[in-house]
């Protein structure tokens, strides 16, 4: 078995649970509520930031051409083509550039953020790749899913956002990293490959916690 093969196997009962959240179902079936799209897409946008971060940094982590091209490539995907979807969606929704810039993430996404930078900063390729693989891998898995469902793709308000996850394009970053992983997982002890699968589980949590604060529209407390 590979290691992602086991990891995502691990990890089933927490990606079910996203699956079938009330929001992800929502985009689906085109019930969900506007309102907390919008906040979604909000915090979304400050998470990309930082998402972006970690990428970056798996540029400079990377040992060789290849790779360094590799997270490059996953860099210009995310800010020039996911992020622009979110500018796309926030001025057909209202949602002004200063609004999505001037975005305060809350709780669940500073945590969720935070522990991706925390696990890239220790220096280690494969973790790194551990703590942002759930979000592309996962991502992917929803948009194919979604994608089934009658009328989802043609949806006013959420079919692009179907469309773009369903693709083969976003598609292929979560494909190039399971594959990296896996190829620096050969080279593990158990004890480094339970290390990363720990950090694998983590963020696969944070995302059911991403989507879930996002339906509930959670921000700080008063």
């Amino acid at each position: 078995m590979k290691f992602s093969e086991r990891i995502r196997k691990k990890a089933d009962p927490v990606w079910e649970k996203s699956h079938q959240h009330p929001f992800v179902q929502g985009i689906g079936n085109g019930t969900l509520d506007i309102e907390a799209f919008k906040f979604y897409m909000c915090q979304d946008y400050k998470y990309l930031i930082e998402y972006s971060k970690v990428i970056a940094l798996g540029t400079v982590l990377a040992k060789d051409l290849d790779t360094m091209s590799g997270f490059a490539k996953s860099l210009d995907e995310t800010l020039n083509f996911e992020m622009d979807l979110h500018r796309q969606y926030a001025e057909h929704l209202g949602i002004s550039r200063d609004e999505l810039e001037s975005t305060v993430p809350g709780p669940v996404t500073l945590a969720y953020s935070s522990n991706m930078l925390a696990e890239a900063q220790k220096g280690s390729l494969a973790a790194l790749i551990a703590a942002i693989l759930p979000c592309a891998w996962s991502y992917h898995e929803i948009g194919l899913e979604l994608a089934k469902k009658p009328g989802a793709l043609e949806h006013e308000q959420y079919g692009e956002w179907v469309k773009m996850y369903s693709s083969d394009e976003f598609g292929s970053i979560g494909k190039w990293l399971i594959e990296k992983l896996d190829e620096l997982a050969e080279g593990c002890t158990e004890t480094e490959l339970n290390d990363l699968e720990a950090i694998f589980l983590n963020t696969s949590r944070y995302e059911y916690m991403f989507w879930d604060m996002a339906y509930k529209r959670e921000g700080w407390p008063v």
